[in-house]
């Protein structure tokens, strides 16, 4: 595939589901539970636009990095503590964003929720909520912002250790950007841990599924933090 036609496929698969975002958004109003499904529907169209795309090139999901061959107990545990140590230092970086946050504005700022209000309490939405999260967030973000993304751009570049340096970048700018409704402060917290999570894509060889895990047990402490607020 020439760079060209990469470029085509990553501006194809992102900017029509920005658009019907943006558009949707403002139609929905300020109803959270339907600004969330607006969002969701949206992920899930990319993830089958580049499921086509991968199809198209007579490739796979393990092209990006997650392989549903069940490799063994043995790789399995590898897997497992490499998310664990993921999940720590996201954990860490997502705070420091906080530190610097705090350091810019003279104040301890974190990010905005209020968009998740309706979690406070509601333990069948919290259920409903964590199992869309699941599929968006773990799994639908590690692979269209590390997966995908990285790999195209990396590509671009022919796979390069510039290359890889530039898709890490670009990942790391573009997961902080899609987190705009958290507000500046989240903003910047989910750009220092998207750059956890891109580096550590490179660093386990690709194997996504140490994101995905790692990124799972993330959402899973927000989403219940929310529910006991």
């Amino acid at each position: 595939m020439s760079n060209s036609k990469r470029a085509l496929e990553l501006f194809l698969v992102f900017l029509p589901a920005v658009v019907v975002i943006v558009f949707a958004e403002s139609w929905v109003g300020d109803n959270p539970i339907a600004r969330q499904a607006v969002i969701w529907v949206a992920y899930v169209v990319m993830l089958a636009t580049v499921y086509a795309a991968l199809r198209m090139q007579g490739t796979s999901w393990s092209h990006l990095g997650v392989s549903f061959t069940f490799a063994g107990w043995r790789r399995a545990g590898v897997t497992l503590r490499q998310a664990a140590i993921v999940f720590v230092c996201a954990a860490i970086a997502f705070a420091i964003g906080a530190v610097v946050m705090a350091n810019i504005v003279g104040i301890p700022e974190g990010a905005d929720f209020q968009s998740y209000d309706y979690l406070q309490g509601n333990l069948g939405m919290l259920f409903l909520s964590l199992a869309g999260v699941y599929v968006v967030s773990s799994f639908g973000e590690e692979v269209l912002f590390r997966g995908y993304l990285m790999t195209r751009c990396a590509e671009i570049f022919g796979g390069t250790k510039f290359g890889w340096r530039i898709a890490i970048a670009v990942s790391t700018l573009v997961f902080a950007l899609i987190h705009y409704d958290w507000g500046i402060s989240g903003v910047v917290q989910t750009g220092f841990m998207g750059f956890v999570l891109a580096y550590s894509y490179v660093r386990v060889n690709r194997n996504l599924w140490v994101n995905i895990i790692a990124h799972g047990i993330m959402d899973t402490i927000l989403m219940v933090q929310l529910y006991l607020a």
